[in-house]
């Protein structure tokens, strides 16, 4: 017989090892998913041909995304336009969700890195929503497009799209989400669903799970850049010390005094957390009446990325499979070094 200690014992064995494997599964699918994609995603250049996009301008005072002044993602990834530069492709989700939030932080963190060593020089970012709400998504994370971003010293073009029904994701082959043809359930069902993990594509939590556990070999470099950026927005919770003279120097991070060695950690458990409760509340429910999706479909609709050189050949492609499921930066230019190489 079996003692309720025993039990107990059992099934919190039962639960680290249902852990483990999911982090396992996690590392494995993530080191071959960039070769699995769709077709359309691994031919971006054909699949979105044709597909017009309004552009969106943003500065210090206005907006300004006229349909008259559009953009062929297709055509500007087939004529080279852009010199013997790469081109990455940005398939955001609506302009209030996690992936959308992530892309912005990693890209804004990453620029130098993405121009210097991934020969980037254009950057095409696609939000599903209206203008006003990829400026307001923009401006709240400080992603400012411009053909030179002075605040970090980098020299890449980077154009917001505005795509409100998400009809450049589908094409490019971005999943659906949730059961996506079923009209029987609510399209925030079908949000909640995806958002606990239900149902494929089935890669949610073990996205979001090691923003809890931490990684001793990951990177937090765009986590700490992107806690910074929200703090100094005001937005909660504060883990940075910053330099009180120029607000733009990290002196010390709540994370660094972790115990049992974890502050040494390449990425600590909950500092990752931590950043998606910061957008959570700061961004995503202060700002939801402004910022949700106009198109239900993109309620559920996932995102992806793509890297494609000069005369249109990608790369690199990506479809997100889950919530926060949204490649780090560094593997991207592993796969592009390689590729060089």
């Amino acid at each position: 017989m079996i003692s309720p200690r025993g039990g107990n014992t059992g099934t919190s064995v039962a639960l680290f090892w249902g852990l483990m494997l999911l982090l396992l599964q996690q590392s494995c699918v993530h080191f071959l998913d960039a070769l699995v994609v769709p077709l359309s995603a691994a031919k971006p250049a054909e699949s979105l041909m044709g597909v017009l996009l309004p552009k969106v301008f943003v500065d210090n005072n206005s907006i300004d995304g006229m349909e008259s002044d559009c953009l062929d993602i297709g055509a500007e990834l087939s004529d080279g336009s852009s010199g013997d530069g790469r081109t990455m492709v940005v398939f955001g989700t609506h302009a209030g969700d996690f992936n959308t939030i992530e892309y912005m932080q990693k890209i804004r963190a990453s620029l130098p890195e993405l121009q210097s060593k991934g020969g980037i020089d254009r950057i095409f970012v696609v939000v599903n929503g209206e203008p006003n709400q990829c400026k307001l998504i923009a401006r709240l994370l400080d992603f400012l497009p411009a053909t030179k971003n002075d605040s970090l010293e980098v020299e890449v073009e980077i154009q917001l799209l505005s795509d409100p029904t998400g009809e450049a994701g589908r094409k490019f082959g971005v999943s659906r989400g949730f059961r996506p043809d079923d009209n029987s359930l609510s399209p925030f069902v079908k949000q909640f669903c995806s958002g606990i993990g239900i149902g494929p594509p089935w890669m949610t939590l073990p996205a979001v799970l090691p923003g809890y556990f931490g990684n001793p070999n990951g990177r937090r470099e765009w986590i700490e850049e992107s806690l910074k950026q929200g703090q100094l927005s005001g937005r909660w919770p504060k883990i940075l010390e910053l330099d009180e003279r120029d607000q733009k120097t990290t002196l010390a991070n709540k994370f660094d005094d972790a115990p049992l060695g974890v502050g040494d950690w390449g990425r600590r458990p909950f500092e990752l957390a931590t950043l998606r409760l910061q957008s959570l509340i700061g961004i995503q429910i202060k700002h939801w009446s402004e910022l949700k999706p106009v198109d239900d479909r993109c309620l559920t609709q996932y995102g992806g990325c793509t890297v494609v050189e000069k005369g249109g050949n990608a790369v690199y492609s990506w479809v997100d499979r889950g919530l926060c499921d949204v490649p780090d930066m560094h593997n991207i230019l592993e796969v592009l070094s390689a590729e060089v190489a």
